[in-house]
């Protein structure tokens, strides 16, 4: 079992960043890989970015050249940051971590993240 928990969501005007993070715990040393979804009203969960086991990333859409995800490895918790700069309001979602694994995806719980116009 892996448990996240996400933190950094806010209000931000346009043209502004925020920094979202998520730790996870539990069986860490199984996760495969982790990223970012984001949902927003109305509209289907879509993928944002991810960072595999290689440290290797991906970025989907409209997260490309404006948003970067990272990893810092402690000895029980894995920290996945996503530095997102350049916001505007079509960012605004509830933006969700999720981790790969040897057992089912694991998800957390979700952030709000609002940009203002």
């Amino acid at each position: 079992q892996v448990q996240l928990v996400e933190s950094g969501g806010g209000l931000v005007q346009a043209g502004g960043s925020l920094r979202l993070s998520c730790v996870a715990s539990g069986n860490i040393f199984s996760i495969n890989y982790m990223g970012w979804y984001r949902q927003a009203p109305g509209k289907q969960r879509e993928s944002v970015a991810f960072i595999f086991s290689d440290s290797s990333t991906n970025y989907v859409g409209p997260a490309k050249g404006r948003f970067t995800i990272s990893r810092d490895k402690g000895k029980n918790t894995v920290t996945v940051a996503l530095q997102m700069n350049s916001l505007n309001p079509d960012d605004t979602a509830v933006y969700f971590c999720v981790a790969g694994h040897n057992g089912p995806v694991s998800w957390g719980q979700g952030t709000q993240v609002t940009v203002s116009s």
